[in-house]
């Protein structure tokens, strides 16, 4: 699993020229399942983002957590976080997961932010095209990353 976390001022989802999210402070996120992701690489991306400490505390530092700041979350799907362009301009996304799969672990995943972290997580639409607008803060990017590892 691959996300990449952009600390915001405010951002919204737009699809079909309709305004479908919008967050004040927060973070946005954008979500890549790999294929052979399970619900433990599902949990520990959930736990990393909600403890991430990226906001400024009273000293200026990247010290506090979304949960401290009362942030909102804006969750984005997007599955070219995997696209491979190794062999190939044209970006391949046999690393993905299947749409169904990858939107039912998408959906955990919020669930996941949602209840047992208690952030107001709000969604794009999976599988739609979506306009993301946002002010970033900073800016702070990080991608948070956790690979599904397979002892043979």
């Amino acid at each position: 699993m691959r996300v990449v976390v952009q600390r915001v001022k405010e951002a919204s989802v737009t699809v079909s020229d309709k305004v479908v999210s919008k967050i004040n402070k927060g973070f946005v996120l954008l979500v890549g399942i790999k294929n052979d992701d399970t619900i433990k690489e599902i949990e520990y991306v959930a736990r990393k983002v909600a403890k991430l400490r990226i906001f400024d505390d009273q000293d200026g530092k990247l010290n506090l957590s979304i949960k401290q700041i009362h942030g909102e979350i804006l969750s984005i799907s997007q599955f070219t976080l995997y696209g491979d362009t190794f062999n190939s301009n044209r970006p391949g996304f046999s690393e993905a997961m299947n749409y169904e799969l990858a939107n039912e672990m998408y959906l955990k995943f919020n669930e996941i932010l949602r209840n047992e972290y208690e952030i107001n997580i709000l969604p794009g639409i999976f599988g739609s095209h979506m306009d993301i607008a946002l002010v970033n803060d900073g800016p702070v990017t990080i991608i948070i990353e956790k690979q599904n590892i397979r002892l043979s």
